[in-house]
């Protein structure tokens, strides 16, 4: 018997709504959740490859350890007692900086990997311990911090009310904003431009943003502070503060 399932699709900040049908343990599709009020049936490349990526025969279904060069299916508790004794003793002999940790994405969209890696990190006591965030936007939390007194109060741009954007290096027509979390950007950005508002992008490379906005400013790479710097200062100089 079919069954329709509403979910949220867990690869990226953008959270769009899915409607999964499925029979059985086979997914029959995954489209964009019509109703949903944030998305409103929006659904990019990723979302729609959840199927593929479900149905992968080569998808870890079981741990696996490496055997004689070769690695092979394992159980959970064979997978923790190798884990006990290959990594322990190097923690203690080492010290605990010898163990790093790679955090992938989307693990901060998965409530049991949320509770149980802050455990582990505090466990290992490691000052190395990388994750998808340290890649791209560890800047963005640390100024959120130092502005407004918390790494996760990050300020979002009303792109459904605003009339003038300014977009710096960003490219939320592929990122669908990232922590921005903005499904559909080309949609949202093409219904502001068409009340008279103006997209303005600052990027090196004419990005795919920078192509579909008003105004593209192609700065030297590596020249942002100094641009943003002669923003500050016109706005002291003119009394625009």
């Amino acid at each position: 018997m079919p069954e329709t399932h509403y979910r949220i699709c867990p690869l990226c900040e953008a959270c769009c709504g899915l409607e999964v049908r499925t029979e059985g343990t086979q997914v029959v599709s995954i489209r964009g959740a019509e109703n949903d009020v944030f998305s409103h049936g929006y659904l990019c490349p990723k979302g729609v490859s959840l199927k593929d990526l479900h149905e992968d025969p080569d998808r870890l279904r079981t741990p696996l350890i490496k055997r004689d060069g070769v690695f092979v299916p394992a159980s959970w508790e064979e997978a923790f007692a190798e884990i006990e004794r290959r990594l322990l003793p190097i923690w203690r002999e080492q010290g605990a900086d010898a163990v790093a940790l790679t955090i992938g994405n989307p693990a901060a969209h998965k409530v049991n990997l949320l509770a149980y890696t802050p455990r582990l990190v505090k466990s290992l006591a490691s000052r190395n311990v990388f994750s998808a965030s340290t890649l791209d936007q560890m800047p963005k939390q640390l100024s959120s911090a130092l502005m407004f007194g918390h790494w996760l109060s990050i300020p979002l741009p009303d792109i459904e009310r605003c009339d003038y954007l300014l977009i710096l290096g960003a490219n939320p027509m592929v990122s669908n904003g990232s922590l921005w979390t903005v499904p559909d950007y080309r949609g949202k950005a093409k219904a502001m431009r068409a009340r008279g508002g103006r997209i303005v992008v600052v990027d090196p490379r004419r990005s795919e943003t920078a192509a579909a906005a008003d105004e593209h400013l192609a700065i030297r790479p590596g020249a942002d502070a100094l641009l943003l710097a002669g923003i500050a200062h016109t706005l002291f100089d003119e009394g625009l503060v």
